[in-house]
């Protein structure tokens, strides 16, 4: 057997015909036989070439309304018969199966059949069965056939016949492993559209993207999904494995403020280090990038709103990696892409995932988005002192960046703005401790502040640490068979603490 194949004869059925005429036509013009059915046929007839039904070759017309077309063995023998193999071409001579060297199929829409909103009879229809097999088909028999599976490997397939009319067995298995690369994917959404048991997981992503490293320079990185559907990036280099990173924690913590007055906010691996709430985006933006303007360098910033030209001449003066809003002013675009590796992204409204996936061990950890956002109706005064009206804003704004941060945590704000946080520490005291430390080292009054922790007080040391700093209120989940203690030392001291019953561990 010779790796070199001679194309001299093809069988084409595709769903969409975007694309197909230019490969017709060179096949045409290298004198290959072409092989066809129902709307295909049509299409290659009336572009004026010879095309020979299927149905000449089966001897049975397309039946079941189109369901059944090319389920033949004389077509299925012509895909996978082994060319070096005795039996096989004896048996393609005694039931005169005509040899077909090039597969060319493109699937029905399934999956944007489903995300249109169509009945479920019209998505069951859109389950291609003749397609998948002859895709399966051809890709096993890569020694011998080269199966095109999607109008995306048209380009490729191009590039081969133009060379003339023969495939080379690297290319066949090149192609070969494009073809399972579409059988599995599309497997995978229809499996995904009628599985109900969660304890079945099944993922596929058609394209990944290489990005230039991973987390450091001597790893790879890859991102598997579509970026394009949630951004339009307007400026600035490619995004790197970090700051995709960085990027989502943005969008999930901007989501929390979505509906709120201008937010915005910076984030430093993965946690905000400034966040704040404004009359104006200009005001937000100040506002928290006083928060920590040494962790701002280098940071991904990200509002809830328009960026004006008013904003964005106070962030040009800041290096930063990452904006993002959902609009821009034309003449704020002007001023940010001034710089020319700043990246500048316009957030479309696209719906998030709603199970989170991580690799573990040699498995998969897999779990519920954390879709609860305390609210005022959530909250339970535990002590005889009763937060004030402005004290609940802050809370509330606390406790939605407790929830966006790597735990343990505490978060520290006042006035709408994120005064401090302890992010990240293998204690809660020692993350109080940090908070007070940054708050102090940027010459913030914590009288009158608020304190959000993402999990219970086991013991009342950080509410009295917290008092002594000045601070009037406590946000919390409680849930601690010591949660009297700091209670009793919160009542002692006229502080206000309030239970969420929801704990926002994030790690």
């Amino acid at each position: 057997m010779t790796a070199t194949k001679p194309i001299q004869a093809a069988l084409i059925s595709v769903f969409s015909k975007e694309g197909l005429e230019p490969i017709v036509r060179r096949l045409h013009e290298l004198n290959v036989s072409l092989y066809s059915t129902g709307g295909t046929e049509d299409f290659i007839r009336n572009l004026g070439i010879p095309v020979i039904p299927v149905e000449e070759v089966t001897s049975y017309p397309s039946i079941l309304g189109g369901r059944v077309k090319t389920l033949h063995p004389k077509i299925f023998g012509g895909i996978l018969n082994r060319q070096d193999h005795e039996g096989d071409v004896q048996q393609m001579e005694e039931y005169n199966i005509p040899q077909l060297d090039v597969v060319i199929v493109d699937l029905y829409p399934f999956e944007k059949t489903v995300t249109s909103g169509a009945s479920e009879a019209d998505i069951i229809e859109k389950i291609d069965i003749g397609g998948i097999s002859l895709i399966r088909a051809a890709a096993k028999n890569f020694k011998d056939t080269l199966i095109v599976p999607s109008v995306t490997e048209y380009a490729a397939f191009m590039d081969v016949i133009a060379a003339g009319n023969s495939s080379t067995l690297d290319q066949r298995k090149w192609f070969a492993t494009k073809a399972f690369h579409v059988s599995s994917h599309y497997d995978s959404a229809i499996f995904n559209y009628f599985n109900t048991d969660p304890t079945y997981f099944k993922a596929s992503v058609a394209d990944g993207a290489i990005l230039r490293y991973g987390e450091n320079p001597h790893q790879k990185g890859f991102f598997f999904g579509d970026f394009e559907a949630m951004f339009s990036k307007v400026h600035g280099k490619e995004l790197s494995y970090n700051n995709l990173l960085d990027v989502d924690a943005a969008v999930n913590l901007i989501l929390e403020f979505q509906d709120n007055d201008p937010t915005f906010a910076i984030l430093k691996h993965n946690n905000a280090c400034g966040i704040a709430t404004r009359p104006s985006m200009k005001e937000a933006y100040l506002a928290a990038l006083a928060g920590d303007p040494t962790s701002a360098f280098g940071g991904v910033l990200i509002a809830n709103g328009n960026i004006d030209a008013a904003t964005a001449f106070e962030i040009n003066s800041l290096f930063c990696e990452v904006v993002i809003a959902p609009h821009y002013d034309a003449d704020a675009l002007a001023i940010l892409t001034e710089k020319k590796n700043r990246i500048i992204l316009v957030q479309n409204k696209v719906a998030l995932p709603e199970t989170q996936v991580r690799s573990c061990l040699n498995g998969l950890l897999i779990q519920d988005k954390n879709n609860i956002t305390d609210a005022a109706s959530d909250l339970k005064t535990v002590t005889i002192t009763t937060p004030t009206a402005s004290e609940i804003d802050d809370l509330l704004f606390a406790s939605k960046i407790c929830k966006n941060t790597k735990s343990n945590t505490i978060v520290l704000a006042k006035n709408q703005t994120l005064i401090a946080s302890g992010t990240g520490q293998t204690s809660r005291v020692d993350a109080l401790d940090q908070a007070i430390k940054k708050a102090n080292t940027f010459g913030f009054d914590l009288h009158g502040a608020v304190m959000a922790s993402d999990a219970f007080f086991p013991f009342p040391d950080c509410v009295e640490i917290a008092k002594n700093e000045g601070i009037t209120a406590v946000i919390q989940p409680g849930g601690s068979i010591k949660d009297e203690l700091s209670i009793a030392f919160c009542n002692e001291n006229k502080v206000a603490m309030v239970f969420t019953g929801t704990r926002h561990f994030k790690h």
